[in-house]
């Protein structure tokens, strides 16, 4: 990825670590959070929680389900995390530092998460689920 450093996740220490090797391409299976014991699921269109560790999606943002502001944000928001789901199922893919912060405010890891050189956040964004993150909080009603 260009721009990016890529990290492998190792569980047992729960650190993401910088990876030259190509080795920061990681595999999963993905579901749904149910609860916060789970270690590979998608809390929302733009957080999974990947080994346990809840990452924010850095490079979008898709309509907020757990406060929506009006019905057509909470339907938006629903679509988008089953597409996430869809996306992170898809085979291998790589975890990237984003390059700015290591954590958001609510201790989530800031990471972009691609497969084949391309980050799941276009193509969320291409399909009308996502809009790019520039850090600004917008109305999606």
């Amino acid at each position: 990825m260009a721009g990016g450093l890529a990290f492998k996740f190792f569980p047992s220490s729960q650190l993401f670590t910088q990876s030259h090797s190509g080795s920061g391409i990681s595999s999963a299976t993905f579901r749904l959070c149910g609860s916060s014991l789970e270690r590979n699921c998608v809390i929302d269109g733009d957080t999974v929680r990947y080994e346990g560790v809840k990452i924010r999606l850095a490079d979008f943002d898709t309509p907020e389900i757990s406060s929506p502001k009006c019905t057509s944000e909470l339907e938006l928001g629903h679509k988008a995390k089953l597409r996430l789901l869809d996306l992170m199922n898809a085979g291998p893919f790589e975890v990237a530092y984003h390059g700015r912060r290591d954590e958001d405010v609510y201790g989530r890891k800031l990471r972009i998460i691609s497969r084949n050189g391309h980050s799941v956040g276009e193509t969320l964004i291409a399909e009308g689920l996502a809009r790019p993150w520039d850090g600004a909080r917008r109305s999606w009603c």
